[in-house]
């Protein structure tokens, strides 16, 4: 089970994490939080009517991390465009992006609070036992949100990385030890086999 996530019996999934694996996903998920940035001011209306039909920014992040997050809901980079058909896109996503970005970023803040309250909890257990370690088991819903937000952790790295399609991810493999983005390197790659393992443990 080392590394890999594995399926519940009843639903669910079950990873065996040592501590210094538990203080990698827990460091990046609250990187990830403080990029994707704090909830609602606490002057904030407590009309749970106006929350919801709060407007949102309308212009794309200037952070690429966040671009890739939050991308644009009508840019096709692939397809070309006249200035009239560009200049509808922008207006689309701008409009979309006004009203769905806060939701979005509140989920993916939920996700990743979830990751860190997990594995909290697991370094309690394993610090009252005396271990270094301990297999963290997690319900669907639980193996849902660990899902997403480990998706997350990805997109930002890859960005970070400035991988756009598998021809990078191939490079990557063959970086010198010395390569300074060795470190994020060997991290994406490991998260990217434990979110292929929990895919597998959410698949009927």
């Amino acid at each position: 089970m080392p590394g890999t996530f594995e399926p519940l019996p009843g639903g669910g999934a079950a990873v065996a994490l040592d501590d210094v694996e538990i203080s990698i996903i827990r460091s990046l998920a609250v990187q990830l939080l403080e990029l994707i940035g704090p909830g609602p001011a606490e002057d904030a209306s407590d009309d749970p009517l106006a929350e919801l039909f709060a407007d949102g920014p309308s212009e794309p992040p200037a952070d690429p991390v966040l671009k890739r997050l939050f991308p644009d809901a009508y840019s096709d980079p692939e397809q070309p465009a006249s200035a009239r058909d560009a200049e509808e896109r922008r207006a689309y996503s701008a409009e979309f992006r006004r009203y769905t970005e806060n939701d979005l970023r509140a989920g993916k803040r939920d996700n990743a609070l979830a990751v860190i309250r997990s594995l909290d909890a697991l370094s309690s257990v394993s610090a009252s036992a005396g271990e270094g370690g301990a297999v963290l088991k997690l319900s669907v819903e639980e193996s849902q949100r660990w899902l997403s937000a480990l998706n997350d952790l990805r997109l930002a790295i890859g960005s970070r990385l400035e991988i756009t399609d598998e021809e990078d991810t191939d490079l990557l493999y063959r970086l010198p030890d010395e390569d300074p983005r060795k470190p994020m390197v060997m991290a994406y790659l490991w998260l990217g086999g434990l979110q292929e393992t929990l895919v597998g443990t959410l698949m009927p």
